[in-house]
This record gives C-alpha cells, structure tokens and sequence, in this order.
C-alpha cells in the first residue's frame, strides 16, 4: 500500500483521498480546466504529489488530459453530480411546496456549477400562466435571481474571474452586461438579503431569490412569475418567507437522515 495512501491527516481522514478532492475542487474553481503549475499555485502541493494524484483522477475518469497537456474535469463526474442533486431535490421540494403554497408562484432551488448555475428542484405554481424551468437546466449566473444570490457569498475577485470566463451576454435589455454594474448589485443583494432577477433573463418575469446559509454546497431558492404579480409589494411579502425557508432548508440539509434498523 502506498505510503501516501496509509497517511491519515490530523482530522482522521485518508490524506491522499484529501487531497485528490481538494485538486478537483481547485479545477472546478478554475473553471473546469487548469494545468498542473496552476494547481501547484493554489493547492500549495508539490508537482510531484499533484502529477500522481492527477495520473490516478485520469484513469478513474474523474479528470481527462487535454491535446494541450492542460487536464479538464471529466464525465464520470456527471453521473456522481447527478445522483448528488438526486436527494437534495428530494429534501427540497416540501420547502419549495411551501413557497408555492404561500405565495402562488413556481419555486426554484439552484446550485453553483462551475461557471453555471444548474437548476436542481422545482414545484410549479398552480396559475395557468406560470413560470416554468427544466430542472437540469443551466444558465448564465449573471443574469438570475439565484445567480446573483449564489455569487454573493464569493469575493468580488472570484466574482469577477468567472464573469470573465462565462462572459456577460444579454438575455434581454435589462441584463446586466458589465462586471462593476453586477458587482454594484452584489452589494445591494448582501446589504438586502435577496436577489432580485427584475426582466434580466425574460421579459415579463421577475424573480426573487435567497442563499441557503450555510449549505455544504452553495444553494440559492427563489419564488418566480409574471412581473404583474410579483411586484415590489409582493416581494416584500416573500422576502421573510424565502428566508425562513431557506434556514428551514439548511438544517434539514445539515441533520443526517434517520435510518431504520442497526448497522452491525
């Protein structure tokens, strides 16, 4: 057995095991592709140590080696990413249907993925005229509600390197197209405690959405429609409730699920 492997870090786990996730973590900060000088600079490990781990990640298909001798964030990762938003969609959607029954309108639950904020749950509003999005969806950050709610607890330099590497394009004319006038409303989201998507992805929907505090993984729920009912009072009215539910949403999230039985 490797040395490196038998190594225990000083919480208990398996050092090796650390390290290999703390790099894919590094890769997905990156945007999903950097090199091996890159990870060396912000993971603090020595080449030697990152080559070996990065050969293994390569075989196991977690990592792929590009023409370029850069190395990407492989596919495995998809199916491990998928079966993850499985039960938090799971966890999710009793709060969601609170949100729905509370306010009328369709209710949202987002993760950060990379560059690209993913859609993960949903519970649709009961109007015949509602909004609808495919969970599995991805989309710009810098024009959602949840985008700018999960951007919010990064620093503004992080903010500023992944608007540069998604770019800024303008889904409608109210988008905000620029990283000063985005950070500019980052500010208002922390003071404020919510985002609000107002036309910036389609005409005629407004969206108000929050952080989940505290979550192991960034997650943002918002409350979504058409901007004639979800207006300024209206959002007032969601706001306290969007938090409440986001608190309610993070506990449940941090308390391990009951199993039956004994494990022997």
């Amino acid at each position: 057995m490797s040395s490196d492997v038998a190594k225990s870090s000083a919480s208990g786990g398996v050092q090796s095991l650390e390290r290999a996730f703390g790099l894919l973590e590094h890769m997905a900060d990156a945007g999903g592709e950097t090199g091996l000088s890159e990870l060396a600079g912000s993971s603090g490990l020595p080449l030697p140590t990152i080559h070996r781990l990065m050969r293994t990640l390569v075989a196991c298909g977690y990592v792929r080696q590009q023409p370029n001798r850069r190395y990407a964030l492989g596919p495995r990762l998809i199916r491990l990413g998928e079966s993850a938003a499985r039960p938090l969609a799971t966890w999710a959607r009793p709060h969601l249907a609170r949100l729905v029954e509370e306010t009328g309108e369709t209710a949202n639950m987002a993760l950060l993925d990379g560059d690209e904020v993913v859609y993960v749950a949903q519970v649709p509003s009961r109007h015949s005229m509602r909004m609808f999005t495919e969970v599995g969806r991805r989309v710009p950050p810098h024009c959602t509600g949840v985008g700018k709610a999960l951007l919010s607890g990064l620093p503004d330099a992080e903010v500023r390197e992944l608007l540069a590497r998604s770019g800024m394009p303008p889904a409608t004319e109210r988008t905000i197209t620029t990283p000063d006038a985005f950070l500019s409303a980052l500010r208002a989201v922390r003071e404020n405690g919510f985002a609000l998507d107002d036309n910036e992805q389609e005409i005629g929907v407004r969206c108000v959405a929050v952080l989940v505090p505290d979550a192991s993984t960034a997650a943002a729920i918002s409350v979504s429609g058409p901007a004639g009912r979800v207006t300024d009072a209206a959002t007032e009215k969601m706001v306290p409730l969007l938090q409440e539910v986001a608190r309610d949403l993070s506990a449940a999230l941090a308390t391990p699920p009951r199993r039956s039985g004994v494990l022997r």
